[in-house]
């Protein structure tokens, strides 16, 4: 058993990403948020890149104290000088050093020999290990350069003083068995690997990252280079939730541990989408929305009996609260029976048959069965045409200032109400703020998205949100020119549902046989 070290890219190959690039307090937000989630060595940043990457580099090593922090340099003294400046109030700093080995870069690219680019490297590392204690090297796109020269110039660089040697499939070209013969050939060749970390850094191209991350730990990779969400230059770098959870899960397989806290990887996920506005596939492995949903009938019958008929981990072992069993066409009895149970409702054998018969009607016209329409079909009601109980009479919000204020009047049952006053954080929850001071129950805003469903400055934005109201789930829509009046309408529309539910249950209730206060 070995221990196998995780170096984390999130923040400088992960944000190579489009569209990836966080500000400097949000980089330094995520470094803490990965020294928690226990990565042995982040890499935060290119120094020479940017002033704002050399700023990155050099707040994250004043801050983040616990693991290793590296800054990326190419083989140039200018580079190594500026990442050493930005790691120099590091605990432990790592200068990680790189340079292009294959023939294609090195003809046309760096347009250079084979023999300067081993003394071009050899040189780099020597310096860089005057500077910082440290050194790691990366033969750029190794996984398409000659074997023989490969192991050439990883003895070189080992020799010159590197204690990591990190092994890149640059463009994500390799195979298992590929990343097998590279990683088994350096083991068993080239002096003095027995003395160094060797790593591999692979990209996902061929959708094959993790799988040779994983074959390079079999055959003697000690670290593995990778990225929260997956994220990174084209189709992404190592998903770091996935290596970790194969090792995991698959301990037989692979008979190695990291220092990952897996109860963080959800957290970790979910903090790097909100920063970047990049949300993983809902079916991506470990942390995708879909990760531990169960829509089948046969699936979730299985987990409601025991889980581990269908759940090879569970969702708590990477954070995440629960499992979730999504109501659709191919759902069973027991599920629907299941989700009742949570909003409250003890079904007889009767009711169940009933509305499992109206359920399946409906899944077969819609994607996703929500609660406002469980809640119809017990009730022999609908969603779809809720009265309006309460509309919007009055908006008015104050913009460009912190906090948002929104004055907001209702009509109630087609009666005006008072003027309401609500603070937020922007216009709209200031005026959601107001909205909730104005109706008979609490709402929790649970989801909200806007599109804008016509070009132009005048498009119609249409807005689409989800709320909580005593653990049930209601959506609203509304379509407006104004954004914030939008928004209002659509939460007016689920406010609305919630009403009309309410008044289902009263009249149920009412028609019961129930003798109350004997």
């Amino acid at each position: 058993m070995a221990r196998i070290e995780i170096f984390d890219t999130t923040l400088r190959d992960g944000e190579q990403s489009p569209g990836a690039t966080m500000t400097l307090s949000e980089k330094l937000r995520m470094a803490h948020q990965l020294e928690a989630l226990g990565v042995d060595i982040i890499e935060a940043g290119f120094p020479i890149s940017s002033t704002d990457d050399f700023n990155a580099v050099q707040m994250i090593a004043k801050e983040v104290r616990r693991p290793v922090i590296a800054g990326l340099a190419r083989a140039t003294r200018l580079d190594i000088d500026r990442a050493a400046e930005a790691l120099e109030n590091a605990d432990r700093a790592r200068l990680h050093t790189f340079l292009a080995t294959s023939s294609i870069h090195l003809q046309h690219k760096l347009k250079i020999s084979e023999q300067q680019c081993l003394d071009q490297a050899v040189e780099a590392v020597t310096y860089a290990k005057t500077l910082v204690d440290e050194v790691e090297f990366s033969p750029e796109d190794a996984l398409r350069t000659d074997l023989p020269f490969l192991t050439r110039i990883v003895e070189a660089v080992i020799e010159a003083g590197a204690s990591v040697v990190n092994i890149p499939d640059t463009v994500g070209y390799a195979h298992p068995a590929q990343i097998r013969e590279v990683i088994g050939t350096l083991v068993a060749q080239a002096k003095g690997v027995e003395n160094v970390v060797l790593s591999v850094h692979c990209h996902n191209d061929l959708g094959l990252a993790v799988a040779n991350s994983l074959a390079a730990i079999e055959t003697g990779a000690r670290q593995v280079e990778c990225t929260v969400n997956g994220i990174g230059e084209r189709a992404g770098n190592t998903a770091l939730e996935e290596v970790v959870m194969a090792l995991v899960v698959r301990n037989d397989a692979y008979p190695h541990v990291t220092g990952i806290n897996t109860r963080e990887l959800h957290r970790s996920s979910q903090l790097l989408s909100y920063l970047t506005g990049i949300h993983p596939q809902p079916n991506k492995a470990i942390v995708g929305k879909n990760a531990f949903a169960h829509e089948a009938g046969i699936h979730q019958d299985g987990v409601l009996k025991e889980r581990t008929t269908y759940e090879i981990m569970t969702p708590e072992l990477v954070g995440v609260p629960e499992s979730q069993l999504v109501l659709g066409k191919h759902s069973g009895r027991n599920a629907l029976n299941r989700r009742y149970r949570d909003l409250g409702y003890e079904l007889t054998t009767e009711d169940l048959e009933r509305s499992y018969k109206l359920f399946k009607l409906l899944a077969d016209q819609k994607k996703a069965i929500l609660d406002e329409d469980l809640i119809s079909i017990l009730h022999h009601g609908t969603m779809e045409d809720v009265p309006q109980r309460f509309k919007l009479h009055t908006l008015d919000v104050v913009c460009g200032k912190r906090p948002g204020e929104a004055q907001v009047r209702l009509l109630d049952e087609g009666v005006e109400g008072e003027l309401s006053v609500g603070i937020g954080d922007g216009p709209l929850a200031a005026a959601f703020a107001a909205v909730d001071a104005l109706i008979p129950f609490k709402t929790q805003l649970d989801d909200l998205a806007i599109q804008a469903n016509t070009p132009g400055g005048d498009a119609v934005g249409e807005v689409n949100l989800r709320i909580l109201v005593q653990g049930r789930t209601f959506t609203g829509r509304g379509a407006s020119p104004d954004v914030v009046d939008g928004a209002v309408r659509a939460y007016l529309h689920a406010i609305n549902k919630a009403a009309h539910a309410s008044t289902l249950e009263t009249k149920a209730m009412e028609q019961s046989n129930y003798l109350w206060g004997v």
